[in-house]
């Protein structure tokens, strides 16, 4: 059967959950991918209230609505980021605290390991995340950057990262990063590297998101065939360069949305990611999880969008064969 089309929450956290699931039903969704902060999912309630758990399953079903995953990228990133003001904008206060970088790092820490917890409550088996990165602004190799600097990141990363998925194991839940720039994996020689520092711990894979690669040059399809068993989760996000001839894919320093960047995210269907080769891809993989929209495109009012994006991913999915197409012909 396709797989289920679910919406993911975190670009609609000012909406109450209540609110958000009557608009997602309506358009056609069949499920949350919900995120933890609004009040979507509350990691600190889901441990210490029962009954919580259970409340968020009512109310989605109240609209016939089911979760399959839910996401904490925001507390991720500052498991080892050097950490700046920049991360305060994001963090909880109860993670920010006084700000001290080690400090926030150990706080971000437990808490992912709480988030593992809550989704065992929850009964979900997937937490999407980013993890930060030690390494990302050493991205270009100048003042020059030696392969033991590089090496000592990564080491950096899975110290920190490896308890965090032990505790991932032992709830039964697996941890989905999102293969994005400024994590520890943004490409797939990275993801390779950020498997092997981790000596390929069990409870770590990708949640997939197309959009992320294909501005930086790289084959979408080409990662989930490079990775077929690390794939936990699919968001589904569209993204297109736009060639100006006077701006680069880094950005330019210039906000989501200025038509003066050298890329934007887009709705999906209406950027460069060819997502019949994914779905191809998917379906050689065995993926049979979510497919999840993300929704993000400055240029397009984000309800027409949701709605417009939902018809698209069910027009697009569909269900591999299980025999060739002209088996008919062997039997003669």
């Amino acid at each position: 059967m396709p797989r289920p089309v679910t919406l993911f929450t975190g670009q609609w956290a000012d909406l109450p959950l209540d609110t958000l699931a009557a608009k997602a039903a309506a358009w056609g969704y069949e499920g949350l991918e919900l995120a933890c902060w609004g009040d979507h999912f509350e990691v600190s309630k889901a441990l210490s209230d029962p009954a919580y758990a259970k409340s968020r399953h009512d109310l989605l079903a109240r609209h016939g609505l089911k979760v399959w995953a839910i996401s904490n990228h925001l507390v991720g990133q500052g498991v080892c980021d050097p950490i700046d003001d920049r991360h305060k904008s994001i963090l909880p206060a109860t993670i920010w605290g006084d700000g001290d970088p080690e400090g926030v790092r150990q706080r971000a820490a437990a808490e992912m390991i709480n988030t593992a917890k809550a989704a065992a409550a929850l009964g979900v088996s997937v937490v999407n995340g980013f993890t930060g990165s030690p390494i990302w602004h050493k991205l270009y190799f100048f003042p020059p950057t030696s392969t033991a600097d590089i090496r000592a990141g990564y080491q950096e990363f899975a110290r920190r990262w490896r308890p965090i998925l032990d505790a991932f194991h032992a709830a039964k839940v697996r941890f989905a990063l999102e293969v994005h720039p400024t994590e520890i994996a943004y490409d797939i020689h990275t993801a390779q590297a950020a498997l092997d520092a981790l000596d390929h711990h069990p409870a770590f894979g990708f949640n997939f998101d197309p959009s992320h690669l294909i501005w930086q040059g790289v084959d979408p399809a080409r990662f989930v065939d490079r990775f077929p068993d690390r794939i936990f989760h699919c968001h589904v996000k569209d993204a297109r360069r736009t060639h100006d001839p006077d701006a680069s894919i880094l950005g330019s320093h210039l906000s989501f949305g200025d038509p003066r960047r050298g890329w934007d995210f887009r709705s999906p269907g209406r950027g460069e990611v060819n997502f019949e080769e994914i779905i191809r891809a998917l379906n050689r993989a065995t993926y049979a999880g979510p497919l999840s929209v993300e929704w993000e495109d400055s240029g397009m009012d984000r309800e027409h969008g949701a709605r417009e994006a939902c018809a698209f991913v069910r027009r697009l999915d569909f269900t591999p064969s299980t025999a060739a197409f002209d088996a008919a012909f062997e039997s003669r």
